[in-house]
């Protein structure tokens, strides 16, 4: 035991130390910020272009149809042949021209509207174009039958089904999504830790083997000792530079948002369907998320995001630990690297196309206690009430795994870490296991 503390200390210091783990810790904020707020500044200059769209109606049936907006401004054309209009649109840099031929029917006029542009105009904006005109259309359609419409606007009865549980507890429309973006986030971050500092563990244990330092330790240690001091000084390691990273982040945003006047907002791409919703009922939708984050099992999902967190990253790390110990160079880590790429993969796919549709199914189920997908698929079931003996045994049976994980990637260890001048088989990593 007193060997591991010392491997631990020494694992965590030797990264903690290194130069380039010291220059990535604290320039990766700025850059993450300084990209953020690149993004945020385009997204504004983009939303202050003030697009100009000309309109030729030749039926005056649609003159007061368009109502322009800070964003876009329409100019209606009179006493004008269509080329006329087309050259003048283009002399004066529009945007657009939209022109409306005179036709019999309102039939035909559906099929005539055409939309003049020097490149394709964003599908947002058609949409919006496309919905006036099918209002105004209908109108006159309903019009020309005989029937008011106004009437029927009037008898229009909008249905807002209210939603909750047998046990009388409020939720939304928003829920399922909202969970979905908690259970998916949560997933995400074990994924992306588990690439970035299960590479870090691989990459630290071929560099002790190629430089045969790896030698004078294993004389004095035990190699599952070493295996375990490895993991555990690594992940200290990775764990101070994320929450490094977090402070930095925070505290650098802030002063970007505050110093430059920078609107996180802004960063969105679609500005105009936030200002048109806003417009429809912000007030609802407030209320329908801070509903639904009230009715999340908040302090269930901080603990076991935490025990699925490092219990799904010592279950790898140790994979990994033995792969960088089975290869003389990182280039000789590929044929080994899918086997252990492809459960995460596939968990995340599981959790989206899964969890998303029936999270309590019998597929949802069973790969949340498959502990090689627990951590991502039962990250993303908890947020729609999972029972807690089920995440109990199901973090039972993953640090279980990871203890019978490292019995079997210390084998693996002990034998790969003194080879050397060899690219290993699966048929030669096997025989390992039987020493």
């Amino acid at each position: 035991m007193n060997h591991l503390s010392l491997i631990i200390k020494r694992e965590y210091l030797t990264k903690v130390r290194n130069k380039s783990f010291i220059i990535m810790t604290f320039l990766s904020p700025f850059i993450f910020v300084g990209i953020f707020a690149l993004v945020a500044y385009l997204s504004s200059l983009n939303s202050d272009t003030v697009r100009k769209i000309s309109i030729l109606d030749e039926t005056g049936l649609f003159t007061d149809e368009f109502n322009s907006s800070p964003h876009m401004q329409y100019k209606i054309l009179q006493n004008i042949s269509l080329e006329a209009a087309k050259k003048q649109a283009e002399i004066e840099e529009d945007y657009g021209l939209l022109f409306i031929p005179k036709t019999e029917n309102l039939e035909d006029l559906s099929k005539k509207i055409t939309f003049y542009s020097e490149d394709s105009p964003s599908l947002s904006m058609m949409s919006d174009i496309n919905s006036m005109l099918e209002t105004k259309v209908n109108t006159l359609k309903l019009k020309e039958a005989g029937i008011d419409s106004e009437t029927i606007k009037s008898l229009h009865i909008d249905i807002n089904t209210n939603q909750e549980t047998f046990k009388g507890k409020e939720t939304s429309k928003l829920g399922s999504g909202l969970k979905l973006a908690f259970g998916a986030a949560a997933g995400y971050l074990l994924f992306m830790f588990i690439i970035i500092y299960g590479n870090m563990i691989m990459r630290s244990v071929i560099e002790e083997k190629t430089s045969r330092v790896i030698e004078v330790i294993i004389s004095s240690v035990k190699p599952r000792v070493l295996l375990l001091g490895k993991i555990f000084g690594t992940t200290l390691a990775g764990i101070t530079q994320f929450l490094v990273w977090v402070v930095l982040i925070l505290v650098l945003m802030t002063v970007v948002t505050s110093i430059f006047g920078i609107d996180a907002a802004s960063a969105s791409p679609s500005q105009q369907i936030m200002e048109n919703s806003i417009d429809g009922g912000t007030q609802q939708v407030l209320h329908d998320v801070m509903l639904e984050i009230n009715n999340l099992p908040i302090l269930n999902l901080i603990v076991m995001f935490i025990l699925f967190f490092v219990g799904g990253y010592l279950l790898y790390a140790s994979l990994y630990a033995s792969v960088g110990a089975a290869v003389d160079s990182e280039t000789d880590t590929q044929q080994f690297m899918m086997p252990i790429l492809m459960p995460l993969i596939l968990a995340v796919y599981v959790g989206f196309f899964t969890v998303m549709d029936n999270p309590h199914g019998t597929v949802s189920q069973v790969f949340s206690y498959i502990p090689f997908t627990s951590p991502v698929v039962m990250l993303m079931r908890i947020p729609f009430g999972v029972p807690v003996w089920q995440q109990i045994i199901s973090v039972v049976i993953l640090f279980s795994s990871f203890i019978g994980m490292v019995w079997f990637a210390a084998k693996i260890y002990r034998v790969g870490i003194l080879m050397y001048g060899k690219k290993p088989t699966y048929k030669e990593i096997f025989k390992w296991l039987k020493y």
